[in-house]
């Protein structure tokens, strides 16, 4: 028995905007209600025939941490749908659409959401452990001298917050610093990192310009009367003159800059997913299928952090029952220029092939006229928990507009972990 194609029938992302910006006043929860509603406006589906919403995110707020339920709320959505929050760190959205494919192809759904959103404005300051424990202490008191008592253990470090980062607890680490080591390994320049940057953000601006993204990207209003309906990170002027002069922003003799990596950005994205059988009784015209997803973890203690997709594309593309020469276009989360650069090599690499993967020849030769050609997360941004949706949607609409078959999404995350998907043009 043939098993039931999971399709992408529409979705939206809101502009994704630079932290504490235009969005600093607006809660995540509104955000991805944005991009729940808009997407089931768009697809014109009676609200109540939606059984599921799963939706990523990485740094949820401290009062909803079940940000699904949340945006639900603020949506407007049934309260009846189930919600469901998932955080695998940058790939989380990506996984929110691999969670609701396989209920619809266990035949437990027909049609749910996938999504996410990441409000970095949002985040907030930690304080210490001995900090929380004095002061849950001393709400336990009783008397008045029990707490005059316990006050005179109270030390001004207490009040010293600690700033948010982005650090991985097993190394150290942040991920600039992990990924300008990877740059190392693969030997990727500072100079190439910095092409490859400008080139992103040419190409988004060139795909902003001639109306790609008004196709799916959704204007927000903010609590304050402005509308945003654009990404705000996107640099037509820049050059590799201008990238040359900013100062490493890791190590000093590093290679990453705040120019060729990804910006904090707050943003949201969803899409609406069902079974191919109840498309077509509903009459739905999807975007396209998702014929495969693979994920890998590697050992971050002896592989690069962000090298997890490159393990992970043989096998979506055997799931998906092609090879890497059938892929028309490919879309990879550029965390960094040199993850992204690093990770090409990685494909490119006959010898990486054999000593990681068992194979006899290289992945495949990356077609760069058909690599993140509308840009990527550099120009457009990194909402953590938001990005895996906004590729997938940006890769079946620049598949429908090529009139083009298959796509590979090439997703890196913390935790040394990478997510792979193939995606087919309807």
């Amino acid at each position: 028995m043939a098993t039931e194609r999971v399709v992408v029938v529409n979705g939206v992302r809101t502009p994704f905007v630079r932290a504490r910006t235009v969005f600093q006043k607006t809660p995540p929860s509104t955000l991805g209600g944005v991009a729940l509603r808009e997407t089931l406006a768009r697809s014109d589906l009676d609200p109540t025939l939606v059984e599921e919403v799963y939706f990523g995110i990485v740094s949820p707020p401290a009062e909803g941490t079940n940000i699904a339920r949340e945006a639900l709320f603020d949506s407007g959505l049934p309260a009846s749908i189930p919600c469901t929050t998932i955080n695998r760190y940058c790939a989380s959205s990506a996984e929110a659409a691999a969670g609701i494919a396989a209920k619809i192809i266990a035949g437990q759904i027909d049609i749910g959401i996938a999504g996410g959103v990441e409000s970095i404005s949002s985040i907030r300051a930690l304080f210490s452990q001995e900090a929380t424990d004095f002061f849950q202490d001393f709400g336990k008191l009783k008397t008045p001298v029990q707490k005059l008592t316990h006050a005179a253990h109270l030390r001004p470090a207490f009040f010293t917050p600690m700033a948010p980062g982005i650090k991985e607890p097993t190394t150290g680490l942040t991920m600039g610093q992990s990924a300008d080591l990877m740059t190392r390994e693969f030997k990727v320049s500072r100079e190439e990192q910095d092409q490859f940057a400008v080139e992103s953000h040419k190409k988004a601006h060139q795909a902003w310009e001639r109306g790609f993204y008004q196709s799916h990207v959704v204007a927000v209003a903010t609590a304050d009367g402005k509308i945003v309906d654009r990404d705000t990170d996107v640099r037509a002027d820049t050059s590799v003159e201008k990238l040359a002069k900013l100062r490493p922003a890791f190590y000093p003799d590093g290679s990453i800059t705040a120019g060729n990596a990804s910006p904090l950005t707050d943003g949201a994205s969803a899409a609406l997913l069902m079974s191919e059988t109840r498309a077509r009784e509903l009459k739905m015209s999807p975007l396209g299928v998702i014929r495969s997803v693979a994920s890998a973890g590697v050992d971050i203690k002896k592989e690069p952090l962000l090298i997890g997709p490159a393990f992970a594309i043989p096998r979506a593309l055997k799931l998906a029952g092609v090879r890497w020469e059938d892929i028309d276009l490919v879309e990879m989360h550029e965390a960094f220029a040199g993850q992204a650069l690093s990770t090409i090599r990685a494909i490119e690499s006959k010898q990486w092939a054999k000593d990681k993967l068992g194979l006899d020849q290289a992945i495949g030769q990356v077609d760069r006229s058909k690599f993140n050609v509308n840009g990527g997360s550099i120009p457009l941004g990194h909402p953590f928990g938001a990005t895996g949706t906004r590729i997938i949607l940006q890769a079946l609409h620049e598949l429908r507009a090529r009139k083009k078959n298959l796509a590979l999404i090439s997703i890196c995350a913390a935790g040394g972990l990478g997510m792979v998907l193939v995606v087919e043009a309807i």
